[in-house]
């Protein structure tokens, strides 16, 4: 491929590491938890309500879940649930905070090979600070990385302030990801090039459809076919 891509960003969950499977570990065992009081779907339903509510307050990320949880625990119930319940609902969160950070196939190879290259590599995350830090920390391929920005949302605007920041133009710009609304349309929108590898499993909020003819755009099943975009 002949472009003028010299930086390329890479979002991290379920991009370069399992993420969502534990979200939905741990929401499943929490329709458990309260199958007293209401169906799964229904506890389903109202969780990601609460979600979508509290995203302005808490933004994305653990904690946000966390407390989501704990919020919509207490609405289903009538605040009828149990102080040992709720107490069993922390401790799950709490595991969720203390999961194992498993690379996807290939994330070292790929990386490995483009630190040979010309390109700039930065990882582009959305989501909760500490949580963040702690599993690129735990990741050990935080080194591959010139530049790393934990924001609050990915959407155009933000990806313009990302551009700004490190001093470079939407054309010159490359994002891989697993979401097409976070990682990949925002930043073709604004000239970039975006790379989509779909994740067996996405959380309904990132859900949406291409309705318009893309340039710049491949959709990959594994991300060592990077190599072959980008010609290596």
């Amino acid at each position: 491929m002949k472009n003028q891509c010299k930086v390329i960003g890479f979002d991290a969950d379920d991009t370069l590491w399992e993420n969502q499977i534990y979200y939905d570990e741990i929401a499943q065992q929490f329709f458990e938890l309260v199958s007293d009081y209401v169906t799964p779907s229904v506890a389903e339903r109202e969780l990601y309500k609460t979600e979508m509510l509290n995203m302005e307050i808490y933004g994305y990320g653990a904690r946000a879940f966390i407390l989501s949880i704990i919020e919509t625990a207490l609405r289903i119930t009538n605040n009828q649930i149990e102080g040992t319940v709720i107490a069993q609902i922390v401790e799950l969160c709490k595991n969720l905070l203390n999961k194992p950070v498993v690379l996807l196939e290939g994330i070292e190879e790929i990386l490995e090979i483009l630190s040979r290259t010309p390109y700039t590599l930065i990882l582009v995350t959305k989501g909760d600070l500490l949580d963040q830090e702690r599993k690129l920390k735990r990741s050990n391929i935080e080194q591959y990385f010139h530049h790393i920005e934990i924001v609050s949302d990915k959407q155009e605007e933000d990806y313009v302030k990302l551009l700004r920041r490190i001093n470079i133009a939407p054309e010159n710009f490359m994002m891989v990801g697993n979401s097409l609304k976070s990682d990949v349309l925002p930043i073709i929108r604004l000239g970039g090039y975006g790379v989509h590898i779909p994740y067996h499993t996405t959380w309904e909020h990132e859900k949406t459809e291409i309705n318009e003819k893309l340039e710049r755009f491949w959709e990959i099943k594994h991300i060592i076919q990077l190599k072959e975009i980008l010609s290596l």
